[in-house]
């Protein structure tokens, strides 16, 4: 086991390197100075408003953090419950400490790990809910959070709490009232929902510095962090406890915590500093060292600010409409929340394997929530995060160094199997169309070989050509086969550029797999079974294993690689565009069950999952632009709000707020790997993309209104542009797209212009 690596008289001699660091290091870095180009000079972070999404079924947290930071410092709650997954409620009254780590948007109850918790001897109510831990009443009138800072006062105990971060360290500051009994519980065997701890370890250093780790279970297996916690004032006394009962240090088992003791004086502060690594004591060290070398709050809550202005600036948009304003720099903001950051700065982290392995040359990082991000996220971040695509990749390819295949759902160094597709593939072939840098040959085999296991039904797919139905109660069958169609398409495009003729050949053929479940008398797309008969009664509008997370109607739509196959097999553009109508227009029934993922509901479209996200832009296939314009207006101005309600769905590691950026500006990536955004209607009277060597791509629109929700004109680079779509290289090389709006739907004039090319990435 780790712990008998541990070596007690080595902790001196890390904290002599750490004094000579600290003093040598004291000189801090110049202020950057910051650009407040917005059209009411004011800083891109005071429009971001982080509780949206913390009500209602967004599941966000309004805490502190870096963008994709190893350390999501954020409040919780203490009470389990899927409203509660990442922690935090806002309808909740109480809050019970401030972990540092949690998942952004996601039904997943992982994480919540080192729960620290100040009190004193104004309030020791405990209660059941909790599961009987320290906890103080809040009001939202006494709480505030913008980028990268988040407070809050514990109104029990007249304690300010204030919270930031840096990538790898979480810094709290508390504003202690005058107390005897002033208190800081450290509780490493706190955990809700579906966080299990199975290890952990506390060992005091000096009378100022703790370290440990918590190493737990859940949805991820084998989760671990290691922390090194320094505070600004020594420590007058502590209380150790194992499984509730009295103990000493070091203290060692699943459930653990320690409380240290201080006399305060009215007003005095207490800065704790907590550095974090998933490899070991030495890297969460090194995190504190290399991170911060000093307990100057107020500078670290600047800096962090500093980072987040620096990223949000990357798009400048101009509108009247603050809400608007407020909503896109929210959903910039939510874009960067994931994946995070899970290697320390020497490189170390825990492997997928369970091994500590080291990122050379790049960062590693992981929770990739690929089912979700790689519809718009991961393309939005070839845009606005080029330098961090290829360590993104790298990061894919570590996981499949690792392991053997390229990760499904990875979090914390683990795969979770969660979801469906082997979604890392449309990623990885996006990134190499776009010209990232990285080893093609090496992510060429990774991709491959992802589609050629014989894990989750894939041997069945080979075999059959489609996956059928089974007893297992999330068989999927459907949603499998269309899924891997989709990345076998993108291994073919892989395959062919890379010449690699046998296998384009054989991958292309298995992209038409989607073919195999479409039942032409029905015109469904429909769940067999191993005989290859449609499984029948068969109801469309029901929510049934066959179908990930949604039901036939949300899924018909996706084959993104072939939309033209589709329009055939449905009967033509008319037959297509009927059914595209009544996929908005048919309601469900006050009689019919829809499960917790069914939100966002336009007829059978769900905004609120990611199989719906690009059914809006189809109408552009079928000579019906307006369509699209309308529908993508009425999503961004009634799915969005600038409130903590203000999410229809989880907005899953960065998806729901990269579709709202996308459609704000008026694209949006059909084929998410084909390199081309369609078109719609932006909602910004100018928009200014910021791009690698000083270029800019700026899209403005004329004649901007409410009523003026329909394109009648599109001019790209000052010429009239002939096509529905504009491609990525169009907008890296900077320049000029003009929308010209009106009141009136003009179809006619868009009925000759170009689609993208079967089968051609651009």
């Amino acid at each position: 086991m780790w712990l008998d690596t541990i070596k007690m008289k080595r902790t001196n001699y890390l904290y002599i390197i750490f004094s000579i660091v600290l003093l040598w290091s004291c000189i801090k870095e110049p202020k950057e100075q910051l650009s407040t180009t917005d059209i009411d000079g004011a800083l891109f972070t005071s429009y971001v408003n982080p509780f949206i999404g913390t009500d209602g079924p967004g599941n966000t947290y309004p805490g502190a953090t870096l963008p994709f930071g190893m350390v999501q410092l954020s409040p919780d709650i203490g009470i389990p419950g899927w409203d509660r997954i990442a922690g935090y409620y806002y309808k909740d009254s109480i809050i019970s400490g401030f972990s540092h780590t949690h998942l952004t948007g996601t039904g997943a109850g992982d994480l919540y790990d080192i729960l620290v918790m100040p009190t004193n001897s104004k309030f020791s109510e405990k209660i059941k809910e909790n599961n009987y831990k320290p906890f103080s009443k809040y009001s939202h009138d006494k709480e505030e959070a913008s980028p990268g800072y988040y407070t809050v006062d514990l109104l029990d105990y007249g304690i300010k709490v204030e919270l930031t971060a840096t990538n790898r360290v979480g810094i709290h500051r508390y504003t202690f009232p005058k107390d005897s009994a002033t208190a800081i519980h450290i509780d490493l065997g706190y955990a809700i929902n579906w966080d299990k701890p199975t290890d952990t370890f506390i060992e005091k250093v000096n009378d100022s510095t703790l370290q440990g780790y918590r190493k737990s279970t859940g949805w991820a297996k084998d989760q671990r962090i290691y922390f090194v916690m320094q505070f600004s004032k020594p420590f007058q006394s502590y209380s150790v406890y194992k499984d509730n009962k009295v103990d000493t240090l070091p203290v060692k088992g699943e459930n653990t915590k320690i409380i240290i003791n201080y006399k305060t004086s009215d007003q005095e502060q207490i800065i704790v500093k907590t550095g974090l690594s998933t490899a070991n004591l030495d890297g969460a060290l090194t995190s504190i060292i290399q991170e911060t070398n000093d307990f100057n709050f107020d500078f670290y809550k600047e800096k962090a600010q500093e980072r987040w202005e620096k990223e949000l600036q990357k798009i400048k948009i101009i509108t009247p409409d603050q809400n608007k304003r407020n909503v896109f720099y929210t959903m910039m903001y939510q874009s960067m929340l994931a994946p995070t950051l899970l290697s320390d700065l020497n490189g170390n982290y825990k492997g997928a394997n369970d091994t500590i392995a080291q990122a050379i040359g790049f960062d590693r990082y992981d929770t990739f929530s690929l089912w979700d991000t790689f519809r718009a996220a991961h393309p939005l971040y070839t845009i606005i995060q080029p330098e961090r695509v290829p360590d993104m990749i790298q990061s894919l390819l570590a996981h499949y160094k690792e392991t053997k295949i390229l990760p499904v759902w990875s979090m914390q160094g683990n795969e979770t199997n969660m979801m469906i597709g082997y979604h890392a593939v449309p990623v990885i072939v996006d990134a190499y169309f776009k010209g990232f840098e990285f080893d093609a040959k090496l992510a060429y085999k990774a991709c491959k070989e992802s589609a050629m296991v014989n894990d989750r039904q894939i041997d069945v797919y080979k075999n059959l050509g489609y996956i059928p139905v089974d007893e297992h109660h999330e068989n999927w069958s459907v949603s499998k086969t269309l899924e891997y169609a989709y990345d076998d398409w993108c291994i073919a495009m892989f395959a062919k550029d890379l010449g690699e003729g046998e296998d384009y050949i054989y991958f292309m053929k298995r992209a038409e797999n989607w073919k195999n479940l479409y039942n032409d008398r029905r015109s469904w797309i429909q769940p067999k079974d191993t005989e290859g008969d449609f499984i029948e009664p068969f109801i469309p509008k029901e929510y049934t294993p066959y179908f990930c997370e949604s039901n036939a109607w949300q899924y018909y739509w996706f084959v993104p690689q072939d939309i033209e196959g589709l329009i055939e097999k449905t009967g033509g553009k008319e037959r297509f565009a009927q059914k595209l109508d009544s996929m908005f227009s048919y309601y469900p029934e006050a009689k019919d069950k829809l499960p917790i993922f069914s939100t966002g509901m336009m007829g059978q479209y769900a905004h609120g999952n990611e199989p719906s996200h690009h059914v809006t832009f189809l109408y552009n296939y079928v000579n019906q632009p307006s369509k699209t314009q309308e529908l993508t207006q009425k999503i961004l101005d009634e799915q969005y709000k600038n409130e903590p309600k203000g999410h229809c769905g989880n907005e899953d590691c960065g998806q729901m707020s990269s579709w709202y950026i996308f459609s704000s500006l008026g694209l949006y990536p059909v084929n998410p790997a084909q390199g081309v955004y369609f078109l719609s209607s932006p909602i910004f009277e100018s928009a200014s993309i910021q791009l690698p060597g000083n270029k800019v791509f700026t899209i403005k629109t004329k004649n901007l209104s409410r009523e003026n929700k329909y394109i009648a004109n599109i001019i790209l680079n000052g010429q009239p542009l002939q096509q529905l779509f504009i491609t990525h290289k169009t907008i890296m090389d900077g320049g000029m797209l003009e929308f010209e709006m009106t009141n009136t739907p003009n179809d006619s004039i868009f009925r000759d212009m170009r689609l993208p090319e079967l089968n051609k990435i651009y």
